[in-house]
């Protein structure tokens, strides 16, 4: 249980201080944002919790299949936002395509050999 408790500290940890960097340096914010720190630690706690090359194979395979439709997010939303649109909506609007894209990665991604 600890080591739940200390994982889910260690991400939070990473998500404030993304936020705070991002508070003063934007850019900056949005680079240590873009690196796959979530992706890495999560990657150290299934090897930890499995030991399993070909496991971890199609896991961080998978990631960088699910990872291309959620990029299109970041340039609808600040689009939106340059136009006026509020931030709850562009942010929503950002989201919505995310789904819709993943879900099309999971349709369509398997009938190209993807393993998702």
């Amino acid at each position: 249980m600890w080591q739940l408790a200390a994982k889910a500290l260690l991400s939070g940890v990473l998500i404030a201080a993304i936020a705070e960097i991002g508070k003063r340096l934007p850019a900056l914010g949005a680079l240590v944002a873009s690196l796959p720190l979530v992706s890495v630690l999560g990657m150290i706690f299934l090897w930890h919790a499995r030991p399993d090359a070909e496991n971890m194979a199609v896991h961080a395979e998978a990631t960088f299949w699910y990872v291309q439709p959620s990029l299109p997010m970041f340039l609808l939303i600040p689009a939106l936002l340059r136009h006026g649109t509020p931030f709850w909506l562009a942010l929503a609007a950002g989201c919505m395509l995310t789904i819709a894209l993943y879900l099309g990665m999971m349709h369509f991604g398997p009938r190209f050999g993807l393993k998702l």
